[in-house]
């Protein structure tokens, strides 16, 4: 072989060798994040633009350089485990779990080595999904709301809108693990204040319509709602049954006064979900749950329906309106 030829094939070779990773990884399938809804789809549409958001934050758009694939439990925690499974199954790089600590715990049983980030409202060390809140280890990590520390606050406003009222409805499901937490935080209130608790237990849609007949029976003066991803899929079920009971209810999501209910006091629940659309970003640039601390979301809000209000025959009290983030005429 003549020199100029044997030159031009090497320089042709190393050309050939330079491009090859670079069309190797053009040729890489997009990586995947696993979506564990413990609701619906349209239950979580807002909060799932704000997951985009994050997600966004971090250079991943869904269907340019990252897919998604969904699994919805529509508010039945006990298909939850076999919805995790099929995720894993289905090779993710990444799971989400949000607003559900049966979700998170559902991931969390199905893999011990694929990265899972959650959005909850209860302890997760209590829970048994991370050694502390600092240094998580293993595969889990995410953003806790930390629903129960909001209890006591959000009946001492219920407290102030009725300061007459004295007995007290709670509803809870009793299958739900951060209820619990949630319910001794509510009792220790209700104590300092001097309220009378009656709990209501439900997990389907029939228990629910027996509870709040049971409200209006025991004369119920209000309703206090404890957080529950059911509950959060029942919005329309809950507030329309408290309207037609005329119970004056507190529920611990603020939308739920965008949707007809009186008060909402709690976390804002699209912000978590944005700050864990980060965290599974951070993750897919390489970073380990193990070294990510668990996040805090610190923005609670207040929302105050007005027209309920005067539905009900209530006079919102002045202090209580200037606490609010926002009013619904």
């Amino acid at each position: 072989m003549r020199r100029r030829e044997f030159i031009a094939l090497l320089g042709g070779a190393a050309a050939w060798f330079a491009s090859w990773p670079l069309a190797a990884r053009a040729q890489q399938p997009k990586p995947l994040i696993g979506y564990l809804g413990a609701t619906s789809r349209d239950r979580d549409i807002r909060a799932l633009a704000s997951f985009h958001q994050g997600l966004k934050e971090l250079g991943f758009a869904e269907g340019q350089n990252v897919a998604i694939e969904y699994r919805w439990a529509e508010g039945r925690y006990d298909a939850l485990p076999a919805l995790a499974a099929d995720l894993v199954r289905q090779n993710v790089t990444v799971m989400f779990a949000p607003a559900s600590t049966p979700a998170a715990l559902a991931a969390k049983g199905a893999s011990q080595t694929v990265p899972i980030v959650f959005t909850i409202g209860s302890d997760p060390v209590a829970a048994g999904l991370v050694a502390s809140l600092a240094k998580p280890g293993g595969n889990v990590t995410g953003v806790s709301i930390l629903v129960s520390l909001l209890s006591s606050k959000r009946l001492e406003l219920m407290h102030t809108l009725l300061p007459n009222t004295r007995a007290v409805a709670v509803l809870m499901n009793p299958k739900s693990a951060n209820a619990w937490p949630d319910l001794k935080e509510t009792e220790a209130a209700a104590r300092t204040l001097g309220l009378e608790l009656k709990v209501f237990n439900a997990s389907t849609e029939q228990e629910i319509d027996a509870a709040f007949a049971g409200m209006a029976r025991e004369r119920a003066g209000a309703a206090f709602v404890i957080a529950d991803g059911f509950f959060r899929n029942q919005s329309g079920q809950l507030v329309a049954l408290a309207a037609r009971q005329a119970i004056p209810a507190s529920y611990p999501w603020p939308e739920f006064a965008e949707h007809g209910g009186l008060i909402g006091y709690g976390a804002n629940s699209t912000d978590a979900w944005r700050q864990g659309g980060a965290y599974v970003g951070r993750i897919l640039k390489g970073e380990k749950p193990a070294d990510l601390p668990v996040m805090q979301a610190t923005k609670v809000e207040l929302v105050i329906n007005l027209k309920t209000a005067r539905a009900l025959g209530l006079e919102i009290p002045a202090r209580l309106l200037a606490l609010a983030d926002s009013v619904i005429e």
